[in-house]
């Protein structure tokens, strides 16, 4: 065979080999944080040339063919930079499919708190909880629980026996969520040590509501999910119609990225202002510390941890929803998980999120 014949044929095996891995690889997303996302060719496995983001490709790309091997994911969102670079779905879920955030809800709770504080609806973060509430305070109680403060609440330091974990159960089974939170002994001082309950995210929507004068979600939808684009497919209410102040909130993997773009930036989205920058600020301090995890910290309802040397803020949901924010690398980074008994708190699947991010995710970023 001739040179010229063989380095053809060289030519052509490489072509068919690109060809093959462009096939296998995420088709192009025409997805900006500016504007609505366009019809995708394949809305399961999608990416933007990462390069030009500062992402490096081979590292986003060994990501996603780890994240294929974690079971319970059902959905890795990666962004940097206000560009929503590559997405990919699995077990039926899509970009619009509504996820239930579980916990994650918590945090969309401490940003409506904080349009409330802008907005003088509520006046300040260390108004008492009993002034929401004073039927269910009553003159013998605890006289700790009329010390009880919003601040409190959002750090979950109320000091009450927590309603989570294996006292959910019965709690949800109530009559009334309100006063079964505030029935519950005094077992801290309040302002004190970590206690986390989904009855204090729970209050919080509750004094929303009276505060306001309007439901939560109503509320949500006027300053915050109707900047946002976002319409949540479902929320739980309990029996007195409060809507769940921390969880079984439902979003779509893109409006949970919306969300943690609406932090990266400080507080606007698309050049409004929706979040006072002090809010998220604030937001993203370090009050207290996990006692199941001590390398956990805890602000107002958002989480914090050092990962691959960046700390790394997080909304954080039962069995692996997440809502990374990492903002020295400018990214966002989504992740969506079934909720399967295997992916409880603490769980491997955990584990695996969190060193997906470590080893392969950030890591991309950080070359840059």
């Amino acid at each position: 065979m001739s040179t010229a014949a063989a380095a053809v044929r060289r030519h052509l095996a490489l072509a068919a080999a690109l060809l093959t891995l462009i096939a296998a690889a995420p088709a192009v997303l025409a997805q900006t944080s500016g504007g609505a996302p366009a019809p995708d060719p394949d809305p399961e496995w999608q990416v933007r040339p990462s390069a030009e983001w500062g992402l490096n490709p081979g590292r986003l790309w060994s990501a996603y063919r780890r994240a294929d091997q974690l079971e319970p994911l059902n959905g890795l969102l990666v962004a940097r930079r206000g560009t929503l670079v590559a997405e990919k779905y699995w077990n039926g879920l899509t970009a619009r499919r509504d996820v239930n955030m579980k916990s994650a809800s918590k945090s969309v709770i401490s940003a409506l708190v904080g349009i409330a504080l802008e907005e003088g609806v509520l006046e300040g973060l260390d108004q008492r909880v009993e002034e929401f509430f004073p039927e269910y305070v009553e003159e013998s109680a605890d006289p700790r629980k009329r010390e009880i403060t919003i601040r409190d609440l959002l750090t979950m330091r109320s000091g009450l026996r927590s309603t989570s974990f294996e006292g959910y159960g019965r709690w949800v089974a109530g009559d009334d969520w309100v006063e079964g939170v505030l029935e519950q002994p005094v077992v801290a001082e309040p302002g004190g040590r970590f206690i986390y309950s989904t009855g204090s995210t729970h209050l919080l929507s509750a004094i929303l509501t009276r505060a306001s004068g309007t439901s939560t979600l109503a509320f949500a939808r006027r300053h915050l999910f109707g900047p946002l684009g976002i319409q949540p497919g479902g929320w739980q209410q309990d029996p007195q119609g409060y809507y769940f102040g921390g969880n079984n909130l439902s979003l779509s993997p893109r409006e949970m990225w919306r969300f943690g773009e609406l932090y990266l930036n400080g507080g606007r989205w698309q050049g409004q202002r929706i979040l006072p920058e002090s809010w998220v600020r604030e937001s993203w301090e370090v009050y207290t510390h996990s006692r199941r995890h001590p390398t956990y910290g805890f602000g107002y309802c958002w989480w914090t941890r050092e990962l691959a040397e960046h700390t790394v803020h997080y909304a954080w949901g039962y069995g692996g929803q997440f809502v990374f924010v990492v903002p020295e690398l400018e990214m966002v980074v989504v992740t969506t998980s079934t909720n399967r008994p295997e992916t409880r708190g603490g769980g491997s699947h955990l584990r695996d999120i969190y060193d997906l991010l470590r080893r392969h995710i950030l890591p991309a970023a950080s070359e840059d």
